[in-house]
This record gives structure tokens, C-alpha cells and sequence, in this order.
């Protein structure tokens, strides 16, 4: 089961879903780890630290950032995006697969977008 940090951005629907769906799910939010506001490079590098893929809905700056960091060869946990535009339910459905079906270092260095 993947490990995540869950971006400041994410609609806490979606988290609540899946912690019904998965109630051993191994996560933690950006406001727990003190880093409320930093810039996503830190985060993602903290992320890479911990083996903790990123789940997000930031198209805008979070992905180009995990693209630069594999553009520079830097460590990269994984990042899940999930457009904001896809429903609650198929996001938790889709999230749930990702975290169930994967190991960590399948997600490795990789950009993963939801819907499947």
C-alpha cells in the first residue's frame, strides 16, 4: 500500500472516502508536517525523503516542479494528480486502486493522472 502526503489543495472529500474505503491508509497532510505554504519543490523533496507519493490537484505548478526535479535527476517519490473537474466518487474509486494495487517504487520517479 502506497504511502502519501496529501497536498494543501485537495478536496478532504476525497480523503474521507478513501480513509472509509482503506481505514489502515498510511497518509499525512502537508499542515502536519509544519509545511503549510512551502514552496511545492520542498514538499516534493520531503515527499521523495519519506517515500511518500504526493497526491494533488495542482496542475500548475506541482507538476512542472516533479518534472524539473526528474529533468535534474533529483529523487521522486511519485505524484497523483487528480484534476478538480473529476467527480468525488470515480476520484476515491481511482486513488483507492492506485494505492492498493502499487508499490512504492512502481510510482518511483513517475507522474501519475487520475482518472485511470
Amino acid at each position: 500500500m502506497l504511502r502519501l502526503l496529501i497536498d494543501e489543495n485537495i478536496d478532504h472529500r476525497i480523503l474521507h472516502g478513501l480513509k472509509l474505503r482503506l481505514p489502515r491508509i498510511d497518509y499525512v497532510l502537508v499542515r502536519q508536517i509544519g509545511m503549510s505554504g512551502f514552496p511545492d519543490l520542498e514538499l516534493l523533496r520531503w515527499a521523495a525523503v519519506e517515500n511518500r507519493v504526493m497526491v494533488t490537484h495542482d496542475k500548475k505548478t506541482m507538476i512542472p516542479d516533479a518534472e524539473y526535479l526528474l529533468k535534474i535527476g533529483e529523487p521522486m517519490a511519485g505524484l497523483i494528480y487528480i484534476p478538480r473537474s473529476m467527480k468525488v466518487g470515480g476520484a476515491i474509486r481511482d486513488l483507492e486502486i492506485m494505492v492498493e494495487c502499487h508499490y512504492e517504487a512502481e510510482l518511483k520517479d513517475r507522474i501519475e493522472y487520475l482518472p485511470l
